[in-house]
């Protein structure tokens, strides 16, 4: 088997935080996107070193807490990954039942009048998942000035247009009204354009999870899995837990080396 190429991932936060910010930042990949062979984070206040607490998480998740006072506070990362084998991973019924539930940017209880009605005619089975996030891509609009932090499925839906996240939070929303545990990956995506953070979907099919994006604008093979949950309350690259921080500036890169694979949406992907 050839070993799949090395991803090189990175991104530069600024911010202006008030006195006694906590901010709880999920830029890193993953434990389980494979080996860390160079990985540097860097974070400044005033250009003075502040500490970082790293705190494991679910999914191989890895937050680092900043606790800052008032000042101009700047964040570097980067770090190449050598991939692991991407293999599909049973899960359990409990943690199915958790990405079933309705969250907060995903209130599937509320669609599945229009969910059982508009999507009567998809296919069941194995292949509904992908049919939705087929769905999706084709009645959405991407564009990164109709929504906000705020944003949910259903004003995704009524907007018929939205970027990323509301892309995501919409296929999982459908996805969990018609019977289909769903939940939302944070990745950093090789070929993405704009770069940014990208968010995709995992849906649970035959007990495994599977990948969707429903934007269409990255490989699913080349992602590299940050942080995994029900929405984007659980998967954000930085939540304000204390005090006030405002973002100033951001900048995101992500290549892989070698040239990008091709991916027709339609084969089954499972992300590492």
């Amino acid at each position: 088997m050839i070993a799949a190429p090395d991803r090189h991932v990175a991104c530069e936060l600024g911010f202006r935080v008030e006195p006694g910010t906590v901010l709880a930042l999920q830029v890193a990949p993953a434990s389980s996107a494979g080996e860390l062979t160079r990985e540097h984070l860097d974070v400044t206040l005033d250009d003075k070193p502040v500490a970082t607490e790293e705190v494991p998480g679910e999914h191989g998740g890895r937050t680092h807490l900043v606790r800052a006072d008032a000042g101009h506070l700047k964040v570097t990362y980067a770090a190449t990954v050598k991939p692991s084998p991407p293999a599909p991973t049973a899960s359990s019924e409990a943690e199915a039942l958790t990405y079933l539930r309705q969250s907060r940017y995903c209130p599937s209880d509320e669609l599945l009048g229009f969910a059982g009605n508009a999507l009567r005619d998809l296919p069941a089975g194995p292949d509904l998942s992908r049919a939705i996030a087929s769905w999706v891509f084709e009645h959405l609009i991407y564009d990164l000035n109709t929504s906000g932090p705020f944003t949910t499925a259903i004003d995704t839906l009524a907007a018929n247009a939205g970027a990323c996240r509301d892309f995501a939070h919409l296929a999982i929303a459908l996805s969990r009204a018609r019977g289909v545990p769903a939940r939302l990956v944070a990745v950093y995506a090789p070929g993405l354009f704009p770069m940014d953070f990208h968010a995709v979907v995992e849906a649970r099919v035959d007990g495994a999870w599977q990948v969707l994006d429903p934007t269409r604008l990255a490989p699913r093979s080349s992602l590299v899995r940050i942080a995994t949950g029900r929405d984007a309350a659980d998967t954000a690259f930085a939540t304000t837990l204390a005090g006030d921080a405002e973002m100033l500036a951001i900048q995101v890169t992500a290549t892989t080396d070698g040239d990008l694979p091709l991916d027709d949406h339609a084969e089954v992907v499972t992300l590492a």
